[in-house]
């Protein structure tokens, strides 16, 4: 079962990278994003969401039995199944034909997760599972509004 939770904790295998793994980790999430939808899913704005919530409730409870027993302020670099429940948050209702906003999204993502920012970093501090994923999701949901805001504002 460690094995297990392991495996998705770490995004598959993309968080053993040795340099940068959550970069590397959040691409590997956009390339499976990607082939869910060359295979037809998830198209609908519900199922992307369906797609963040099972990340979501899978990624906690992989992570939770990965880091049992060790110190839960402690976010170690290899669980990256946090960066791919954030960005799949970013990428609601973008399609891969839309690329220049999958590619913004992206690196509005990455940002807010490197800088911590205000309510990134005050969830970073809850302990656990729910720190680790937590902060991830509050970069996704910031990025995605910068996203919603530019578009729906300016119509782009």
């Amino acid at each position: 079962m460690k094995y297990i939770a392991d495996w998705i904790s770490s995004g598959f295998g993309s968080g053993y990278a040795r340099i940068a793994p959550g970069t590397f980790g959040s691409a590997a999430a956009l390339i499976f994003w990607w082939l869910l939808h060359r295979i037809g899913l998830p198209t609908s704005t519900a199922a992307q969401l369906l797609l963040v919530a099972v990340t979501v409730l899978i990624g906690t409870a992989s992570v939770a039995y990965s880091i049992q027993g060790q110190d839960s302020a402690v976010d170690p670099q290899w669980i990256v199944i946090d960066e791919w429940a954030g960005l799949f948050l970013v990428l609601v209702g973008l399609l891969p034909s839309e690329w220049s906003w999958v590619v913004i999204g992206f690196i509005l993502f990455r940002i807010f997760d490197a800088i911590k920012w205000g309510p990134v970093g005050a969830l970073e501090k809850l302990p656990g599972a729910f720190g680790i994923m937590g902060d991830d999701l509050m970069a996704g949901a910031l990025a995605a509004a910068c996203i919603w805001l530019v578009r729906g504002v300016w119509g782009i």
